[in-house]
């Protein structure tokens, strides 16, 4: 069921991120569909989560195991003195003996190891998620970071379009000499943001390349869309779906797996019978005879309390551990929820007014200068407030997009939005 979840996740993460996704076998571009593929394939906690599943498949197996039966070899008088010496009068003894459980310990053991081989299997689908949370996460850095390098780029070679202008208007004697000396300012400090956002980017690229097994980036890019997004579900509905999380499912089974071993620990004290059965020789005599054994332990000393005890604690700590792990995957969620909100809250006041402002702004001011009624330092801020804005709401779309995933790590299934146009 989880791994019909997690397929199901991916597939919608993908979704979020590229709607138009480059085709996987685009070898310089990097979808998001195969950056989660190659993370599963290559990720050592997931396969260390699936060799405990092993582990525990073993140990299941061991506890459904029966006690090994005894050989034992006697011989009694014999290499004493006089009608003893040697073994002339040796009384010898082969047996085999068999201890039977009683009162259930078998079915508690093999209970509790099927308990164990079920957490096991259900924090693998657990790991599963983080996984896939935590490379769609990386992807989106990297995606964003590439979009704010573009804007960069276009302020850059907007001010360098004002080059042969500025000089027109320098040798027109309309502009002072010292405004190229600005405009070269206001490019070299762009270029300067752009740089330390190529450091965001290298280290974000490299963090998506070991997630996906390579110890250096061995794609070009990444290719997807951040533009879509949606209206969320409730808070309250987010939480109800969160107890659908295999980080919680799995105390189910740590429940059972503990109760079983608090009944093996009461069990234990009551008493297994061992029964022999041996032919027993007399040289004296040459005679032979049956020997039968039945042996009982009488726990007067040892009735394991402390053990009980120990288990009783154990099982009594599960509840109390698992509201505490639900309380933290709560905390998670209302901080991505709030992430959320706060990000479409700023889209909708960057998409309605500051963007279009600053780009009528821009425009007009651009239009204005060549004709000369804006100075240069009026078009270098009016193209430096549509950056920003622009800058903001990249980042405010990644912001979205990564509370999304971080959710659906969460719930374990697809994050539900009713879409709305991008811009």
């Amino acid at each position: 069921m989880f791994r019909k979840k997690a397929a199901r996740l991916a597939c919608a993460v993908a979704f979020l991120a590229s709607p138009l996704l480059t085709s996987a076998s685009h070898s310089q571009t990097l979808t998001m569909r195969a950056a989660l593929a190659r993370a599963l394939a290559a990720s050592p906690r997931l396969t260390a989560a699936e060799r405990d599943v092993g582990i525990a498949s073993g140990q299941r197996i061991q506890a459904g195991a029966l006690l090994n039966p005894e050989v034992s070899y006697e011989q009694d008088d014999s290499f004493g003195t006089g009608k003893y010496r040697g073994t002339k009068s040796a009384e010898t003894t082969l047996q085999i003996s068999q201890a039977f459980e009683w009162f259930g310990k078998r079915e508690a053991r093999v209970a509790a190891g099927a308990a164990g081989v079920e957490t096991a299997a259900i924090q693998r689908q657990a790991v599963r998620l983080e996984v896939l949370s935590e490379t769609a996460i990386t992807f989106l850095n990297v995606l964003g970071s590439q979009r704010r390098i573009q804007i960069l780029d276009e302020q850059v070679a907007a001010i360098d379009r004002l080059t042969p202008l500025l000089q027109r208007r320098v040798e027109a004697g309309a502009s002072s000499p010292a405004e190229t000396g600005r405009a070269e300012v206001a490019s070299a400090l762009v270029k300067a943001d752009r740089e330390r956002l190529r450091s965001t980017l290298a280290g974000a690229r490299r963090e998506l390349a070991v997630l996906m097994g390579d110890t250096v980036a061995k794609f070009a890019a990444v290719s997807g869309r951040l533009d879509t997004t949606g209206r969320p579900p409730s808070f309250q509905a987010v939480v109800a779906a969160i107890d659908a999380n295999p980080q919680l499912v799995r105390w189910t089974a740590v429940y059972a797996q503990r109760n079983a071993e608090l009944l093996l620990a009461r069990l234990r004290p009551y008493p297994d019978v061992r029964i022999a059965a041996g032919w027993r020789h007399f040289n004296e005599t040459n005679d032979d005879a049956v020997r039968l054994t039945l042996s009982v332990p009488i726990p007067v000393f040892d009735q394991n309390q402390g053990n009980i005890l120990s288990a009783q604690e154990s099982l009594a700590k599960t509840r109390a551990e698992r509201d505490a792990n639900r309380n933290t995957l709560i905390v998670i969620a209302g901080r991505a929820y709030d992430s959320l909100q706060g990000s479409l809250r700023e889209l909708a006041i960057l998409r309605e007014v500051a963007i279009p402002k600053a780009e009528q702004a821009a425009q007009a001011i651009s239009e204005g200068y060549g004709q000369g009624r804006y100075t240069l330092l009026e078009v270098l801020d009016a193209q430096a407030s549509l950056t920003q804005a622009r800058l903001r709401e990249q980042e405010a779309l990644q912001n979205f997009h990564v509370a999304v995933a971080t959710i659906e790590g969460l719930v374990g299934n697809p994050f539900s939005l009713a879409r709305e146009s991008s811009r």
